[in-house]
């Protein structure tokens, strides 16, 4: 069972969970620089502490980003709205429809066919289901491009909403998360985060040899990092 307490760091609060794991994991997260540290469970709370000194210019830094990240306003699903389809701006247009759901893309218009009456939550979901399908369409020839020239494998990959990341890797099983919203962002963002999460197939960590493998398979992937953040982020009602 997780056990949490919480740490205070001078100015800066942290949120400790301690799990069945072997080594510390810090994370910051959106929209306010959250801070929660994962720690082994017999880990003190003074070393956990220590470490977390190490870590205070890092982490003031991460909530630097994440506070001047420009987020995207609660969306509606009302006519002219604009979404995003891999980096180009749709205008919104929602037509009633007694054949059930379906998204049509057009020239500079994004269909949204649902029934008549239908919630925001319901027109939010059948968006979403398609901007999955999107990216599942899009990841086999990234992978047949990429793995061959990284030398790895890929196991099972799940597209999913995912609020704090924009993928993930478990190197153990080869099981590749990719966030949803990645389809509202331009095609080399989601490229980018593929490569990034295959090669932690090679190296689990962010150390300096998964930087430097990551600059010889994609040697301008900074550039498309930064472009990403810069990037507004979908607008959440987060939940900790």
């Amino acid at each position: 069972m997780e056990r949490r307490d919480s740490l205070d760091l001078g100015e800066m609060h942290a949120e400790v969970i301690r799990k069945p794991i072997k080594h510390v994991h810090l994370s910051v997260y959106p929209p306010h620089g959250l801070v929660r540290i994962s720690a082994p469970e017999g880990m003190t709370l003074e070393t956990i502490r220590l470490y977390a000194i190490t870590k205070l210019g890092w982490i003031k830094s991460q909530q630097s980003k994440i506070l001047a990240q420009e987020r995207e306003t609660p969306r509606e699903y009302l006519d002219r709205e604009s979404h995003y389809v891999w980096g180009k701006r749709y205008l919104l247009k929602v037509i009633p429809s007694a054949a059930g759901s379906s998204i049509k893309r057009k020239h500079s218009t994004l269909e949204l066919h649902v029934r008549h009456g239908s919630t925001e939550v319901k027109c939010a979901d059948v968006l979403e289901a398609w901007y999955r399908e999107q990216i599942k369409a899009a990841v086999p020839a990234l992978l047949e491009k990429w793995q061959p020239l990284m030398g790895v494998a890929a196991g099972r990959l799940h597209v999913q909403r995912m609020r704090t990341k924009w993928g993930s890797c478990n190197p153990a099983t080869g099981l590749i998360r990719l966030n949803t919203d990645l389809a509202k962002k331009p095609p080399q963002c989601l490229e980018y985060i593929l490569v990034h999460e295959l090669t932690h197939l090679l190296e689990p960590t962010h150390n300096g040899r998964f930087q430097s493998l990551l600059d010889g398979f994609m040697p301008h992937w900074r550039q498309v990092k930064a472009e990403l953040n810069r990037l507004p982020v979908r607008h959440e009602d987060w939940d900790y």
